[in-house]
């Protein structure tokens, strides 16, 4: 049904038109039964976007047959159907195909590991069902459901206001970013339906306000639907870890066509092949030393630790962001709910009277009420009034925290916090506004008309004129109650809490109410102050502790009093006692070159009282210094601070739907050790990127020596190893112990060092070195000086021929099945030697990777058919070795890393030493 449909003709009045509408969607004010809700979910169908792209893995399956390492295989595969060897070029497109299902197979695993957890926080909807309030997952939205809207909430269908006024944010539809107003009591004709006054739409967002409203369109059937119809999908651009690996993937391509070019004239000048056979042995030697397993290894890795991460409280919405958290060197958090519970609980009331403590002793009434003052009264009605928490006997608390913990204190005082009640006497609302720090209502109260504010006691007490004597009177707010007033404020914020104050007028009789902020919020009666307790977190201290260990700087910003920022701050070890703590007005008066100075020189810095506006101007000043920034938040304001920062971290409890749209990572248990431990899990898989590079350069070098031999000795020395077994090694053998290397823990001492720079490539030149000319060379090396130990046992001497028909032939083909199984031998000591980079293998434990141990059992498994099994022994010219041969191949796996053992050790000691003498004091002179 089209929404011109519910744009009514003139002389119909809002409430007229509201109740014309929910008859022909046969619903009421009271919302739709439970059964109603499941019989129409069948008629219409989930409220989700449906794909329309059609099928998409033709597409998928295509890209990873195209990939640029794919087409060096397919160059490889062409130069020998060129040169008639069919045999190998089958090989080689096997391999291609093989890969390319591999790659495809492990994408759509990715794919799916993202998308399921969409499962772990599905978008929620407030809605009122069988007469009562209930929260739903919002694909189950239904036209005829009466939708409740609140500030920070994401609309999830297309609804019609009923009642009540929002402020919403319509850029998602179209494309502007002031906020529209939207209200029930303005009915719009003749207008487009998205500047219709009374529609919200879904995958708008609500900035402000609250409301109720019919939905009337859910699914492909709303506006959004329409469009995403219409809409092709946008392709995300690559994220720097896949930028490096791509080029990493293009200097793989370089080499090994470079090495294959010159293998050409060496073969046809130095050993005085054919131009043909050369080509052949070169397009071998190409397809040999094609990584092709690098991108669905990386993927994987990445895939897994999004896995981890989902089970520890964190979902990272896209793969890339985990290698992202890895290079984080600055963590910008605010104090409510990360550093601390977020569980506010009352601990004392002040007023004109005096402290009234012992509020945190749960429902019920409190210590006031046996006598309750005029100025503990009326403290307690503002904090019941002013306020959109709920208290249910027997239930959780519903609402903000704080809210919670002042509704909690009004109870204590004996204050009404009926919510139905006082949404009875509620004539207007202002909702709580960041930049203001302050929430007021206008209710009826006795016979006459109330404004009741409350908020931060710094923004509060210059809208006051007046203060409540303790014998209920309001009085002339002089300088010396002002500092009395501020004096309590500090006193409560050194002990870490935080402080609210609370504020009233009475409005003249006969009067319209204020509907303008300003002409509420002014002259104001100053009535009290709320101090409230948030401990912090199990655990935080030591995810602090562990944050300075690995370089990684936290910066508290915050809105909440600069005392109780630095209470908590010292608390949980971010600062020491005397931390620079800036206020938002300070920071206003900062040029961007002061800030950037202080960030730079103040290591212990604190933004108390801080605007959404402040976070966002702090991420670009850390950015701009080239360092890598997570951010977290959890209200609509936050959202541009979440975008800017290179990892915004929303909250999933108490964050809004706005600020988890925004950010990269959410945290569904709003915990700051969730943080740290992201970071942890990103520097690992950056690690383990790295161990399987090396692993894979690694073998570079025993597969070009083999070539370099036979071409170097003028062919007085046969082909080590065949171009067949150089195939078989590559797909036989790499894949599944690579494979495991993606699932390798973390080392030892993986937080205990710096970040990595945002410029450091994937690739450095050490690894290069370790990985050619260390293993690579000692792996070519035992397999050579088995090849010639089996040959030479023989009685082969140099030039002998060892041709089909010759009586060499079968000692040469052992010899190659030693060659190929001396490369094995070698590649499983070189996983292990990878799998630490700085410390011993010992001390992660050597048997402590099982997919490791396992695919290396398969391995050996298959390696074992290619030699005994007789199809392969015609295919790739293998051999059955005598059980003497075999067991000289055992030590190889111990050599390989035993030597990189003891290369490991003397670079540790060698680093020992050299911070032994940079700590050493200078001889004298």
């Amino acid at each position: 049904m089209r929404h011109e449909a519910w744009l009514q003709p003139p002389g119909v009045n809002p409430e007229e038109a509201a109740e014309l509408l929910l008859r022909d969607l046969r619903s009421s004010q009271r919302g739709l039964s439970g059964a109603d809700a499941r019989r129409r979910l069948l008629q219409y169908g989930r409220n989700e976007l449906r794909r329309r792209g059609g099928r998409r893995w033709p597409r998928e399956l295509a890209r990873q047959l195209t990939h640029p390492l794919a087409l060096l295989l397919w160059l490889a595969a062409s130069l020998l159907l060129i040169v008639g060897s069919v045999v190998v070029a089958v090989a080689v497109v096997s391999i291609i195909v093989l890969n390319a299902a591999f790659a495809f197979a492990q994408e759509l695993q990715a794919e799916r590991a993202v998308e399921a957890l969409a499962e772990y926080l599905p978008l929620r909807a407030k809605v009122l069902r069988d007469g009562g309030s209930a929260e739903i997952d919002a694909a189950e939205l239904v036209p005829g459901d009466i939708a409740i809207i609140e500030e920070g909430d994401r609309i999830a269908a297309d609804v019609r206001l009923l009642a009540g006024a929002i402020e919403v944010d319509m850029s998602a539809l179209t494309g502007e970013a002031v906020p529209a107003v939207r209200s029930a009591s303005i009915l719009d004709v003749d207008v487009p339906v998205l500047r219709a006054h009374d529609l919200v739409f879904s995958g708008t967002s609500c900035t402000g306000g609250q409301a109720r409203g019919v939905v009337f369109a859910t699914g492909m059937a709303t506006e959004l639907g329409r469009i995403a119809a219409l809409s092709e999908r946008v392709r995300q651009d690559p994220s720097p870890l896949e930028r490096q690996v791509r080029r990493v993937a293009w200097l793989i391509a370089v080499v090994s066509v470079v090495l294959a070019i010159a293998f050409i004239p060496v073969a046809t000048f130095g050993a005085h092949l054919s131009v043909l056979n050369a080509l052949v042995f070169a397009a071998g030697l190409l397809a040999g030393m094609v990584p092709e397993g690098l991108l669905p290894v990386i993927t994987l890795a990445l895939a897994v630790a999004v896995r981890v991460l989902a089970t520890r409280g964190a979902l990272v919405k896209r793969l890339s962001a985990v290698e992202t958290l890895g290079s984080t060197d600055v963590i910008c958090t605010d104090k409510t709910g990360t550093l601390t519970e977020n569980r506010m609980r009352p601990v004392a009331v002040w007023t004109a009277a005096g402290v009234v403590d012992g509020l945190n002793a749960g429902p019920g009434p409190g210590p006031a009420a046996g006598r309750p003052g005029a100025t503990v009264t009326a403290a307690g009605r503002i904090a019941a009034a002013c306020n959109n928490a709920r208290l249910r006997p027997g239930e959780e608390p519903i609402g903000d925290p704080t809210e919670i913990a002042v509704l909690l204190a009004a109870q204590a005082l004996g204050a009404d916090v009926e919510a139905d009640r006082r949404e009875a006497g509620r004539r207007w609302q202002f909702h709580f506004d960041p930049e203001l720090k302050l929430m007021s209502t206008i209710d009826l109260h006795r016979d006459g008309l109330f404004v009741h504010t409350k908020g931060a006691p710094e923004a509060l007490l210059p809208r006051c004129s007046e203060f409540l004597r303790d014998d209920g009177r309001c009085v002339p707010l002089g300088a010396a109650d002002r500092r009395r007033i501020t004096a309590q404020v500090d006193s409560f914020a050194l002990d870490g809490l935080r402080v609210l104050a609370l504020a009233e007028r009475a409005l003249p009789p006969r009067e319209r109410p204020p509907h303008r902020r300003a002409d509420a919020e002014r002259d104001l009666c100053f009535v009290g102050l709320i101090a409230m307790l948030d401990p912090p977190r199990p655990g935080v201290t030591e995810a602090v502790a562990r944050c300075r260990t690995a370089g990684i700087r936290v910066i508290v910003i915050t809105g909440d009093h600069p005392l109780t920022a630095v209470a908590i701050a010292r608390r949980v070890g971010i600062t020491d006692r005397h931390p620079r703590v800036v206020t938002e007005e300070e920071l206003d008066r900062l040029h961007d070159h002061q800030l950037d100075e202080l960030l730079r020189d103040e290591r212990d810095v604190i933004f108390a009282r801080a605007s959404p506006e402040a976070k966002l101007r702090i991420a670009d000043a850390l950015r701009g210094q080239g360092h890598v920034v997570a951010m977290t938040g959890d209200g609509v304001n936050d959202a541009p601070a979440l975008h800017r920062a290179d990892i915004g971290v929303a909250m999933g409890r108490s964050g809004t739907d706005v600020a988890r749209e925004a950010a990269t990572m959410i945290l569904t248990d709003d915990d700051f050790t969730s943080i740290v431990e992201a970071v942890r899990s990103g520097r690992r898989v950056y690690d383990n990127v790295r161990k399987f590079i090396i692993y894979i350069f690694a073998h570079a070098t025993p597969e070009v020596a083999p070539f370099l031999v036979f071409a170097l000795a003028g062919g007085a020395v046969p082909l080590p190893l065949t171009i067949l077994q150089l195939l078989a090694f590559d797909v036989g053998s790499e894949t599944l112990p690579a494979l495991a290397l993606s699932r390798e823990p973390a080392e030892p001492g993986v937080m205990e060092r710096p970040p990595r720079p945002r410029s450091e490539g994937v690739i450095r030149a050490p690894m290069l070195l370790r990985a050619w000319l260390f293993l690579g060379v000692l792996v070519g090396v035992l397999q050579l000086a088995g090849f010639f130990l089996v040959l030479t046992r023989a009685g082969w001497r140099p030039g002998a021929p060892t041709g089909v028909g010759d009586p060499l032939h079968h000692a040469y083909r052992q010899a190659t099945t030693m060659t190929f199984l001396g490369m094995v031998a070698g590649q499983i000591g070189t996983a292990f030697a990878v799998r630490t980079q700085h410390t011993s293998l010992r001390s992660v434990g050597v048997l402590s990777n099982r997919y490791l141990l396992a695919g290396i059992a398969g391995e050996l498994l298959l390696v074992a058919v290619f030699v005994y099994a007789p199809v392969f022994q015609h295919l790739l010219g293998t051999a059955p070795l005598p059980p003497g041969d075999l067991l000289l191949l055992l030590p190889y796996p111990f050599i390989v890393w035993g030597a990189d053992e003891l290369r490991r050790h003397l670079v540790r000691r060698h680093a020992a030493r050299t911070a032994v003498r940079a700590d050493s004091p200078a001889p004298r002179r």
